[in-house]
């Protein structure tokens, strides 16, 4: 009799050792997280004699702690699997982190409406994932063939296969998101080539004035935005403008802005009229989240006169040459936040001497270790001091203040100025 029982368990240890070899032969082929769970999936199908089966990982993301289920890959003919399938069975495994048998489901008061029409269940076999004591996921299979139902040696053969497996699936998720993560890099390092080949190349060169430009963003890419746009001989479109939120978002609402603006620039000479157009687009092509402040300028070297319109954004400096400080404030609100609006339009004269500074908030707000802003009066201070200087050398000198100022502080916000100096 003993003789049997140990013959009865060399062959299940054979059969077990079978098994996973056959499974670390065939996800030895791929790092790959899909391919590594259809592999295992389509052993355990097989060597269970089962219907289907399932691998549902466990995705830590929320800052309580909770779980959320991620069904990755059925073997079967149907693909559909409940959701309250995975809700209430993941639900379990994460509670008790043993493994689940049982052979007649619609008897169970532990689960209810597991099964319908399109994914009829009977029985379930279930085992935990585990990688150095932490739940990943859970190993299912359901549906035994024949009429025994699951058998303990069942449970003992998923049980040593969720425990063999539960590091490779780790490490192809890890590779996953590693490849991922490239992945985004890759796209991020375009994203930055394309956003600096939209900002200006060169300074504009109008006689009688000096003109300079300079964006900074925070992060690889940006939501600041500033151009030149020349519409005739003597006069020059200068925006600069602020896109909601920060990185690869922001970037995309800045360009569909900035393709708008250079659109509207050349049907109009009106900037309000030019406001209210870009306004309409931004505020039709984007959800209500999504919103720009924008100072649109227009030049006029013949006549010596700056037409202008501000939506929503911090009011550029016009320092006369006397020091006397005006704020280019008339506009409106930011675009995208109303569909029908009317922006209001101003206009100044430009006298030899005379500084128009324009800014993002990037400069202003900028905190330095204290929580301190740089500030408006800072910011007045290097431009007033740099006067005399040229346009590009008032923006290194300001650029040179907020980085003086900030010290080892993070750039938490783009940093954008356009200077204009009536020579």
């Amino acid at each position: 009799m003993n003789g049997t029982s140990e013959i009865s368990k060399l062959k299940l240890a054979v059969k077990e050792l079978s098994v996973l070899n056959d499974i670390a032969t065939a996800v030895s082929t791929t790092h790959d997280l899909q391919q590594v769970i259809e592999l295992i999936v389509r052993e355990c199908v097989k060597h269970l004699n089962v219907e289907q089966g399932t691998i549902m990982l466990l995705d830590q993301s929320d800052t309580d702690d909770k779980f959320h289920t991620i069904i990755r890959e059925v073997d079967t003919e149907s693909d559909v699997v409940p959701y309250h399938f995975g809700v209430q069975l993941s639900g379990w495994m994460v509670k008790n982190q043993k493994p689940l048998l049982i052979n007649d489901i619609s008897n169970d008061n532990r689960f209810t409406n597991l099964s319908d029409g399109e994914f009829p269940i009977n029985s379930i076999l279930s085992a935990p994932l585990k990688t150095k004591g932490k739940l990943i996921g859970v190993l299912n299979v359901f549906n035994k063939m024949g009429d025994e139902g699951f058998t303990m040696e069942d449970q003992r053969m998923l049980s040593i296969i969720a425990t063999q497996s539960a590091q490779v699936v780790e490490n192809a998720r890890l590779y996953d998101e590693e490849q991922a993560l490239k992945q985004i890099e890759e796209e991020l390092k375009f994203a930055t080539d394309i956003q600096l080949n939209l900002l200006p190349k060169s300074n504009p060169q109008i006689e009688g004035y000096d003109i300079a430009g300079k964006s900074m963003p925070a992060m690889e890419v940006g939501g600041d935005y500033y151009d030149f746009i020349t519409t005739d001989e003597s006069r020059l479109v200068i925006c600069v403008g602020d896109v909601s939120g920060k990185g690869m978002p922001a970037a995309m609402l800045m360009s569909n802005l900035q393709a708008t603006l250079r659109g509207q620039a050349l049907f109009t000479a009106s900037a309000g009229e030019c406001m209210e157009r870009a306004n309409k687009l931004i505020y039709r092509s984007t959800d209500e989240q999504k919103f720009a402040t924008l100072f649109y300028g227009i030049m006029d070297a013949k006549s010596d006169s700056f037409h202008f319109s501000n939506a929503g954004h911090d009011p550029p400096f016009l320092i006369k040459k006397d020091e006397q400080l005006i704020r280019l404030s008339k506009g409106g609100t930011v675009l995208g936040f109303l569909d029908d609006y009317t922006f209001e339009e101003d206009s100044v004269s430009l006298e030899r001497g005379d500084t128009i500074i324009i800014y993002s908030d990037g400069i202003t707000e900028a905190l330095n270790e204290k929580d301190e802003e740089f500030g408006e009066e800072r910011l007045l201070n290097v431009v007033k001091t740099g006067l005399n200087g040229s346009a590009s050398e008032i923006i290194d000198n300001v650029f040179e203040a907020v980085k003086s100022f900030v010290n080892d502080m993070p750039q938490s916000d783009d940093i954008t100025i356009v200077v204009i100096k009536k020579s």
